[in-house]
């Protein structure tokens, strides 16, 4: 187990550490004088932080790669009200020597649970050719294997191992509540089809065997259009299909951003395409906010939040700190005689 996890820098600010990272980052800038130094950033399991290299670069250089584990010396200090450390020495470590859960945050949750809810609701379904196609997934080893530890994000939103399955868990659980709101507007088999497909594509888009980033095919396809691909694929092993329900199921992969500008070739328009959109607009906001207050959990506001664009106050924490206060009991009027 590591010495010092990123989550722990305001313990340690302006002390000097030594620990290992895995590198997500690596880029070799010029300084104003024409040397270079070292800009990484590096992740443990409890998040990311930027790490310099003032001297002795070329030294360094050529020691580790992108997404290599290394040890390093430093001191922890805050820049522009960010923690980050200022490096000393750094080594790359072998497999050998790394303990893998220490670097990639993992979903607190039972895996195994969570894939059976969802083939619970999977059996529950009515509708034979939905129920089939998603079957067809689930049953593929493969897939199975990868939606069980995909992250939902590379950042945003359920960026952990297994963050894919439960953010998907929670829509599906999200998608059952409010359908039954909407009896007679909702096809509820069609809007939990679309909750399963809709980011199933991030098990090819997202590289994360050490650290989150995005496969070359991911850079450039996108996890949208891998899906449709995906769709194809296991459509070809049901015949008699209904045409209709591929065109459905289609249009809500590709428009479930909501709007062009969030990468969305197409906006919502119809009732489950749109209600897809906006239940996973909402999970996926709740546990960006859920992991702020995670990372600050001392402060009833927290720093500006750039998913959302503004500062999130913990209300928790807010109520337990008002509670807390001394309250001056009323004073007690005399009685009358």
């Amino acid at each position: 187990m590591k010495d010092f996890y990123i989550s722990e820098a305001a313990r340690f600010e302006n002390q000097v550490i030594t620990s290992s990272f895995v590198v997500v980052s690596k880029q070799a800038k010029p300084k104003k004088s024409g040397d270079l130094y070292l800009a990484l950033t590096l992740a443990d399991r409890t998040g990311h932080m930027e790490a310099k290299m003032w001297d002795n670069v070329a030294d360094h250089i050529n020691c580790f790669a992108q997404d290599d584990f290394i040890k390093v010396r430093g001191l922890v200090n805050k820049f522009n009200g960010r923690f980050q450390i200022t490096l000393h020495k750094v080594r790359s470590l072998q497999d050998s020597e790394v303990v893998f859960d220490d670097y990639l945050p993992r979903t607190t949750k039972d895996v195994a649970a969570l894939w059976a809810t969802l083939a619970g609701f999977v059996a529950g379904m009515s509708d034979p050719h939905l129920k089939a196609l998603l079957r067809a997934f689930m049953d593929d080893p493969q897939i199975e294997q990868a939606y069980k530890n995909a992250p939902a994000a590379k950042s945003l939103h359920h960026a952990f191992i297994g963050g894919l399955l439960e953010h998907v868990v929670s829509l599906f659980q999200l998608c059952d509540l409010a359908s039954r709101n909407y009896p007679g507007t909702i096809d509820r088999d069609l809007l939990l089809t679309g909750a399963f497909l809709h980011d199933i594509g991030k098990i090819h888009e997202l590289a994360f065997a050490r650290s989150f980033t995005y496969s070359t095919r991911g850079q450039l396809l996108g996890h949208m259009i891998i899906e449709l691909e995906m769709l194809k694929d296991k459509l070809a092993q049901l015949p008699g299909f209904p045409e209709r329900y591929k065109t459905l199921i289609e249009h809500m992969i590709i428009s479930h951003h909501g709007k062009y500008e969030f990468g969305s070739p197409k906006m919502p328009m119809f009732p489950e395409a749109l209600m897809l959109h906006y239940l996973d607009d909402l999970d996926s906001k709740m546990d960006s906010m859920r992991a702020h207050f995670q990372r600050e959990p001392d402060s009833e506001w927290t720093s500006y939040n750039a998913s959302l664009e503004r500062p999130l106050l913990n209300t928790r924490k807010y109520l337990e700190n008002g509670l807390a206060a001394p309250v001056n009991p009323p004073k007690e009027e005399p009685e009358e005689v």
